[in-house]
């Protein structure tokens, strides 16, 4: 499988450093580039896509604005992936509440970025459980949480409903499995199945869902 890849970043160094890094692998190709994220959502709108790098502090249109763009009622939309050169939990949170799958600082080495790339193109998240928990428990405040019973998680079953609360504290499949007594086979067979009934792109924002809904608090 050929994972189709969109850059987007002000610079042309960092574009062409990029474009050289992804366009080493046999598996990864870039169809398209953008300036901002103005310039992105034109790019994909004729351009199909599975991942888009998106750099976070950009003129006209930043890639916090751009990813929710992309991300909105969408769940077709290419993952997005954002870099930053700059190690703020402000950056992260916001992006990660956006709709993206990952973030990650652009002094990466090539081949973790080149693993996340793939990662996010799978399906799944590269910010770690804990991470994903400690920028919550930091910017929770700013969801302005809802009711506890959010309409959207009566569609779980007891069971799910627990698995998600253990995935919003920031567990693993192999420590929920350990936690409920079950094979990890089955916490990912469940994940999958909370992810499909909430419609959520993956297990990031089954955490944000979670704390915006009330199932959890920060620190709770």
């Amino acid at each position: 499988m050929t994972v189709r890849v969109v850059i987007v970043d002000d610079q042309a160094l960092v574009r062409a450093g990029f474009r050289m890094v992804l366009g080493s692998q046999p598996d990864l190709v870039v169809v398209g580039e953008a300036i901002d994220g103005a310039d992105a959502l034109r790019v994909l709108a004729r351009t199909e896509a599975d991942v888009v790098v998106m750099d976070v502090r950009m003129p006209t249109m930043d890639g916090v604005e751009a990813t929710r763009r992309i991300c909105r009622d969408n769940p077709d939309a290419p993952r997005v992936l954002v870099l930053t050169t700059f190690d703020t939990e402000a950056d992260a949170f916001a992006a990660l509440q956006a709709g993206a799958s990952g973030f990650l600082l652009k002094n990466v080495p090539p081949e973790e970025l080149l693993a996340a790339i793939r990662v996010v193109a799978a399906g799944d998240s590269v910010v770690a459980p804990s991470i994903t928990r400690r920028l919550l428990d930091r910017f929770a405040g700013r969801l302005g949480a809802g009711p506890a019973e959010n309409p959207r998680l009566a569609q779980l079953t007891a069971r799910e409903r627990e698995i998600l609360l253990l995935v919003a504290q920031g567990l693993s499949n192999a420590e929920i499995a350990a936690r409920v007594h079950v094979a990890e086979a089955t916490v990912k067979t469940h994940v999958g199945r909370i992810l499909a009934k909430l419609r959520l792109r993956d297990r990031v924002q089954a955490v944000v869902l979670a704390y915006e809904s009330g199932l959890v608090t920060p620190g709770g």
